[in-house]
Formats: structure tokens, C-alpha cells, sequence
């Protein structure tokens, strides 16, 4: 496996690096820490200042990748380094691309005053834009030394099929566990809960039978990552869910303790750069790291 880590030297980026540490990453696997050099896009009378700022960016750059560098020290994998100029979001597609990674990692940088709700605009650019899955880290709550727990949310589709792929790709600590979960839109969800009551028992029982064809089609999707999965990870569970995918797959995240949310990128049909509003509230939202996979159709194109 080859990944591409962006470091920019900050805390959020020492927290990507120990991700990738945790990993059990062999002299076959790859790590590229990349840096990027941002120029100024104000060249006015204050030119001089940016002149002096570019050539003091320019004289640190080095020390920022030695600093990720040294936070591997105790991965196996083989390491490099790549310093480029340039937006920091199309230098980091664009140098994955044309390296050949499959994974990217960056860190949240996430917006002050806000908590963590909303996640810098640089992660967000690379996790909307990036054809390739990107792995975007978060503050570790909790330590498990040797041990995961990784949350594969699936809704049977082509980007969710591509994400469990990847999964299965990643080495991920031996005793790490896996829940995968679907959940069910309720054919009753945009009725007030207290007007349920008034459905007449023929609608009812349309209903009960909907629900029980939408139950069967969810077990038939999670058997189907199931599948994909079992000869990776050796503690399987599955969960199906009915209500709103995004308040379920955060809650249930919460309750089973996870140190990674997986799921697919559906994105947004005719708008350009932008993503389906499941993915973006799950990386806007979440306490954990979170992994955005991206179908094959999606990454042929880059």
C-alpha cells in the first residue's frame, strides 16, 4: 500500500502520523510525507513582507517534514519525502495522483470557537476533490495498544463496495474489530410521530411490509460486505438501522466506541468538487478519524 501524509507541522498533522503508526505497515508498504509550500496572493506594496515570509516558509519546510518523518520513526514501511509549491488542497490531489497512492491522510485542522463541528477548508477541498479515498484524522480519544474498532457504514453502493476494498487493504492491528451497519430510511420518517397513530391498519400493514423487504435487502448488504471483509478482520458484527444514515451512523460510532468511521462517497450528481450530504456531515461531525473511499468509476478518471 502506498500512501501519500500531508503534514503542515501542526498538532493536527503529529495526530495523522500516529494513525499511520498504529497500522501494521510492512517494508512493502509506502508512506510519502508530502509538504506544501504556500505562495502569497497578495503581491501589492506590501511585496517585501511576502518575499520575506515565502523565504522564511522556504527555510522551515524541511524541519516540518523531518519532524513528521521522525513522528514514523517507528514504522516499518518505507518513507520518502516531497516538498512542492502551491495551494495546499491541488498540491496534495495532484501529487497522490501522480504517485500512484491509494490512500491519503491528512489531519483536521478544524475551525476555532467551533468545537471540531466543521473541519478546516484544505481537509475539506482534498476530501471532496481527491479521486483517491482520503483518510482525514481527528484528536485520539481513547488508547487500545494492538487493537481498533472500525465502523463501516454501507449502503450496498458502487463507492461503498470500492471502500470495503480498501479496508480490506489496510493493516489494521490484529485484534481490531469491525461493525457494519446500513441503515434503513423509514417509509414513515417524515410523519410526525404523533399522527402515526391516525394511519389506517391497510396502510399499516403496507408499511410493516416495506419495512420487512427494507430489513431483508439490509442484512443482504451487510452479508455482502460481510464478504469482502471476513479474511481481514476476525471480530464481525452487523447492525441495520432505520432513521436519518448520518444522526444513526454518529450515534452508533458513539455507542460501539469507534476509532474509525468508513464509508463511501456518493457525491453530488452535475456539482463539480461536491460531496453527498451523508459524507459531509460524518466528517463535519464525527469524534473519530474518518475514511471517505471513492468508487473505481471516480478514481479512473483522475
Amino acid at each position: 500500500m502506498k500512501v501519500l501524509l500531508a503534514t503542515d507541522g501542526s498538532a493536527y498533522s503529529e495526530v495523522a502520523a500516529a494513525f499511520l503508526a498504529g497500522l501494521r505497515l510492512t517494508p512493502d508498504d509506502e508512506i510519502i510525507v508530502l509538504h506544501v509550500v504556500s505562495g502569497s496572493p497578495y503581491p501589492d506594496e506590501r511585496e517585501s513582507y511576502y518575499v520575506s515570509l515565502g523565504y522564511f516558509k522556504e527555510k522551515i519546510a524541511p524541519r516540518i517534514l523531518d519532524s513528521a518523518v521522525a513522528a514514523l520513526k517507528s514504522v516499518e514501511a518505507r518513507i520518502s519525502t516531497a516538498l512542492v509549491n502551491g495551494l495546499p488542497d491541488r498540491a496534495i490531489i495532484d501529487s497522490a495522483v501522480e504517485s500512484g497512492t491509494d490512500l491519503i491522510v491528512v489531519g483536521a485542522r478544524g475551525i476555532k470557537g467551533l468545537k471540531s463541528l466543521f473541519i478546516g477548508s484544505v481537509t475539506r477541498a482534498v476530501a471532496t476533490d481527491s479521486p483517491i479515498p482520503v483518510l482525514v484524522t481527528k484528536p485520539i480519544l481513547s488508547e487500545r495498544p494492538g487493537r481498533m474498532k472500525v465502523l463501516f457504514a454501507t449502503d450496498g453502493s458502487a463507492p461503498a463496495l470500492a471502500t470495503a476494498e480498501l479496508l480490506s487493504s489496510i493493516p489494521f492491528p490484529e485484534e481490531t474489530e469491525l461493525l457494519i451497519m446500513n441503515v434503513v430510511r423509514s417509509a414513515v420518517s417524515d410523519i410526525p410521530e404523533r399522527f402515526v397513530m391516525e394511519i389506517d391498519d391497510k396502510i399499516k400493514e403496507e408499511v410493516a411490509r416495506a419495512r420487512k423487504a427494507e430489513f431483508e435487502r439490509s442484512s443482504e448488504i451487510i452479508e455482502q460486505a460481510r464478504q469482502h471483509l471476513e479474511g481481514r478482520f476476525q471480530k464481525i458484527e452487523g447492525l441495520s438501522k432505520v432513521g436519518d444514515p448520518s444522526i444513526e451512523i454518529l450515534h452508533a460510532a458513539g455507542i460501539f466506541g469507534a476509532d474509525l468511521i468508513a464509508l463511501g462517497c456518493r457525491g453530488l450528481r452535475g456539482i463539480k468538487g461536491m460531496m453527498g450530504s451523508v459524507s459531509r456531515r460524518i466528517l463535519d461531525h464525527s469524534q473519530c478519524p474518518v475514511l471517505v473511499g471513492k468508487s473505481h468509476e471516480r478514481q479512473s478518471q483522475a
